[in-house]
């Protein structure tokens, strides 16, 4: 797959479209996705939200706060965790989906990379597929995506494969053959959104050249998520090791992955990175990267 022209310019507004003729206009104003992990075992709010009353009650707190997405995901993603088969992530996940998307409008997306629980999140009422194995885990997944006409966010990964040592050769490797299987599949160029996948299988080096190098990134052509909500590598920088005091880091990286051009940006605590990057945009607005028209709540 060749690259987009260079001149991709990533705060022009841009439509994502999603499942349910749904569309999410990104780029002139900073998104903030409202983390909600049905799960025991997640690194930082395990255990939390299980109950779905307290899952639902947590994703109106995260809207009301200035989520304009949920991701909802039902099987840890952190090192080590233990797996589970996708009647068990349905089990979890999809009463939380079907109550949300009965009483809000708020977009709603799925963190699996099955494509079982993709289809059966999208009928309940889900608009994203959240795959954080880039389509390249379950080979039914593509296909799905496409036939559901959901958004889908293709995240690359270091685990369990060889990886390059160039941690952009390796986004390219990746990231393309994800890219190649989407086009294969079917699924539009306007559904797709990419994410680095700060964390996963790399370290405090290669995160931070990825953060800082994250403008290459923009050379594919698509609309950039960031990750970096309370991981280890911002423990080791801050010296906090309980994942929920690294809420003030967070909010810096997400500064800065806004004033390199990322559009989406997942959290756990969604106010205070939603008041950062509404910071980011006026700056951004300020030196002419938005303009007034593009800077208005569409």
């Amino acid at each position: 797959m060749e690259f987009q022209d260079m001149a991709f310019n990533p705060f022009a507004n841009t439509n994502w479209n999603l499942a349910h003729n749904r569309q999410l206009n990104l780029g002139h104003q900073a998104v903030v996705m409202g983390i909600l992990n049905i799960t025991p075992d997640s690194f930082s709010d395990g255990g939390s939200f299980m109950a779905p009353k307290a899952a639902i009650a947590a994703a109106r707190a995260m809207v009301e706060e200035g989520a304009r997405i949920i991701d909802i995901g039902g099987e840890s993603t952190r090192p080590g965790a233990v797996a589970i088969d996708a009647e068990t992530e349905k089990r979890r996940v999809l009463p939380v989906i079907r109550t949300i998307a009965r009483e809000s409008n708020i977009i709603i997306s799925v963190d699996t990379y099955r494509a079982e629980t993709a289809k059966a999140a999208i009928s309940e009422g889900a608009h994203i597929i959240n795959d954080v194995w880039g389509l390249q885990k379950d080979p039914e997944m593509a296909q799905t995506v496409a036939d559901m006409r959901a958004g889908l966010v293709v995240m690359h990964t270091g685990r369990e494969r060889n990886v390059l040592d160039d941690p952009f050769d390796d986004q390219t490797l990746f990231l393309n053959r994800s890219l190649d299987i989407a086009k294969k599949a079917g699924i539009s160029k306007n559904a797709i959104v990419l994410d680095p996948g700060i964390g996963f299988a790399k370290d405090m080096k290669i995160n931070l050249a990825l953060m800082n190098g994250l403008k290459k990134l923009h050379r594919f052509g698509y609309p950039l998520l960031i990750g970096t909500s309370r991981k280890r590598f911002l423990g080791t920088i801050t010296g906090h090791e309980n994942a929920s005091a690294r809420d003030a880091a967070t909010s810096a990286t997400s500064v800065i992955a806004r004033m390199n051009g990322a559009a989406i940006f997942r959290v756990h605590n969604v106010a205070i990175n939603n008041d950062a990057l509404q910071v980011a945009d006026a700056l951004l607005h300020a030196n002419g990267k938005i303009n007034d028209r593009h800077n208005q709540q569409l």
